[in-house]
């Protein structure tokens, strides 16, 4: 296969697809879904029998324990993916939103519409659920989309495109509005990120290697985030119930997710108090800590946190461990050393709560709430495509709205302009 011939090929049909996803109206576009959902329901047994050739070549291949998991397609994951598209389809369509209209002293209304981005090309791995996710966001935002599946689930990603395929063509929307790639060369990855005549977004779900290399070689650009370094301050006005709770549930909900505190700083006037309270909450679950110089002091008994602790994102039962010199120390840290994904407080104090969510610079500041509703599900949006931290365009949880912009709209009866 020539690689490059076969992904300008994609390219311009996804071009094409976009122009008539972007037109279509939300029920036909509702439909796509809810057929596709019929049809996944349908091919319950196809889908397990491309799925178990990827684990039999995956465990062939010596993939860990970890990643096969990922990669099964068990029938409660099928049955999510169902629902997840049913829940796409119930969300209220942004495309086509006309706000802020006023009017201006010439006599002209200006306002802004909103519209789909075009096509989105999406790199991921291992979870062939993330082809359904990725393909209801994107045709529900009125995109087409490319999709680059990891080679590990090649097959479980082709049977899932199958019945994309019957849902889109169900609805009347043309094929090649959702395509999956399907290669495993890895040029083909080389080739989506360098089409920006094709492809107007890239966004990377995956390894922080991937999306390093995504960054750096793109021509198009990348909704993204490379780390989870997410920090829990716990004030010196904080509520010692509410801190446990938070902090616990911060670090041990989940182990292996992004939004999932890493270092967790303590006001030093109470760490003599709630540190040893904490520790034995961390001990019951298996958590080592990692304390820096007067954690130690107080906790004698952890490990010594080095510079590069400060850093980690473990995804793992380990845990930084600061004290710091109330507020001031809690955000000098934490704009020094966060990846820009999730921080929180827990304070009691409105004054300290708002300095915290003013000067704290991450995509998701909270008050007395784990790090862990950094999520597109919990913050309403039904689902999420990734998490950004850049500053343009979309930040933190991308749903719906992030996977469209704004253009201006100007109404006028004969206005010219003096």
């Amino acid at each position: 296969m020539n690689v490059a011939a076969y992904m300008t090929q994609l390219g311009q049909q996804a071009r094409a697809a976009a122009r008539e996803v972007a037109r279509s109206t939300t029920e036909v576009r509702n439909h796509a879904l809810s057929a596709t959902a019929d049809a996944l329901d349908r091919a319950r047994v196809e889908l397990a029998q491309a799925n178990q050739k990827d684990l039999e070549n995956g465990r062939a291949s010596g993939l860990d324990a970890a990643m096969l998991d990922r990669l099964e397609l068990t029938p409660a994951r099928i049955d999510t993916m169902i629902e997840g598209l049913k829940q796409v389809a119930a969300l209220p369509d942004p495309v086509g939103e006309i706000t802020d209209m006023n009017y201006r002293p010439s006599g002209i209304q200006v306002g802004k519409m909103r519209v789909p981005l075009g096509v989105i090309g999406i790199i991921y791995e291992s979870r062939p659920n993330v082809t359904v996710e990725a393909a209801s966001l994107c045709l529900k935002s009125g995109n087409a989309t490319i999709l680059r599946g990891g080679s590990e689930a090649i097959h479980s990603n082709q049977a899932v495109a199958a019945c994309i395929a019957q849902g889109l063509a169900a609805a009347g929307l043309p094929e090649a509005a959702v395509q999956v790639v399907e290669t495993t060369d890895r040029d083909a990855v080389g080739e989506l990120i360098t089409m920006p005549q094709y492809v107007d977004v890239i966004v990377p779900r995956g390894g922080k290697g991937l999306i390093e290399r995504i960054s750096r070689d793109a021509k198009v650009p990348v909704i993204k985030h490379l780390d989870g370094v997410c920090h829990v301050y716990i004030d010196s006005h904080a509520d010692p119930e509410k801190a446990l709770k938070v902090a616990v549930n911060a670090k041990t909900h989940r182990y292996g997710t992004c939004n999932t505190m890493e270092t967790l700083l303590v006001d030093q006037e109470i760490a003599e108090d709630i540190l040893p309270l904490l520790a034995a909450e961390f001990e019951a679950k298996g958590v080592e800590l990692r304390g820096c110089e007067q954690t130690l002091s107080i906790l004698p008994g952890i490990v010594a946190a080095s510079e590069d602790d400060w850093h980690e994102e473990y995804l793992a039962p380990i845990l930084a461990v600061r004290v710091v010199e109330g507020l001031n120390g809690a955000i000098d840290h934490i704009n020094h050393y966060s990846s820009q994904h999730t921080e929180s407080i827990v304070t009691e104090n409105y004054t300290r709560a708002r300095r915290f969510l003013t000067e704290v610079d991450s995509s998701s500041v909270m008050v007395n709430a784990s790090t862990r509703f950094a999520d597109g599900f919990e913050y309403g949006l039904g689902a999420e495509i990734g998490i950004s931290t850049d500053k343009i365009h979309a930040r933190g949880p991308v749903g719906l709205h992030g996977l469209t912009s704004q253009k201006y709209v100007v109404f006028g009866d004969g206005h010219i302009r003096a």
